[in-house]
């Protein structure tokens, strides 16, 4: 209900006072990226997408981490429905570097957008797990290259597991 949105707002903001950056919750649905709430930086420079929106899977931190987390079947019966569109010049639009890209997410544990989606955004993204310890969610941040460098960004890492979490112990 709307009790749940509050306190998984709550927890935005209180990522974003930390980070300075635009945080968001997601969630996987048919082989795209929801985002169900986000709140944005007060910084100018911000990019606008607003709660409601649904953005590719293969381009994202969030989508790439989703991918990463599915059994081989899952991911394959998801990857072959996908259209691998070229968002930037730096889109991963070769299903074999995607699936390599995957494997380097999956190890690392969490996801990376390398200005993939939109030039000159940089976004990173921590899962949230069921009870099951599946992937249900993830906590996104991204940030303009003309702030923070991915690097930068990945000094935040602490932050999103923590916020991570607090939505779990929200939605379960």
């Amino acid at each position: 209900g709307s009790n749940i949105r509050r306190e998984c707002r709550a927890v935005l903001r209180n990522l974003v006072l930390k980070t300075g950056e635009t945080c968001n919750l997601t969630v996987p649905d048919a082989g795209r990226v929801f985002y169900v709430e986000r709140v944005e930086t007060t910084e100018p420079l911000r990019m606008h997408l607003r709660p409601g929106t649904w953005v590719p899977m293969h381009c994202t931190a969030s989508g790439k981490l989703f991918l990463a987390s599915m059994s081989l079947l899952e991911r394959r019966s998801v990857l072959a429905h996908l259209v691998l569109s070229r968002a930037t010049p730096r889109s991963i639009v070769v299903r074999q570097e995607l699936e390599i890209e995957l494997e380097r997410i999956a190890r690392l544990g969490i996801g990376i957008d390398n200005e993939e989606l939109v030039r000159g955004m940089v976004a990173i993204a921590v899962p949230v797990l069921g009870r099951d310890n599946k992937v249900v969610a993830a906590v996104a941040c991204h940030a303009p290259t003309a702030r923070l460098s991915l690097d930068d960004l990945l000094t935040s890492e602490p932050h999103l597991r923590a916020a991570a979490e607090s939505m779990r112990t929200i939605l379960f």
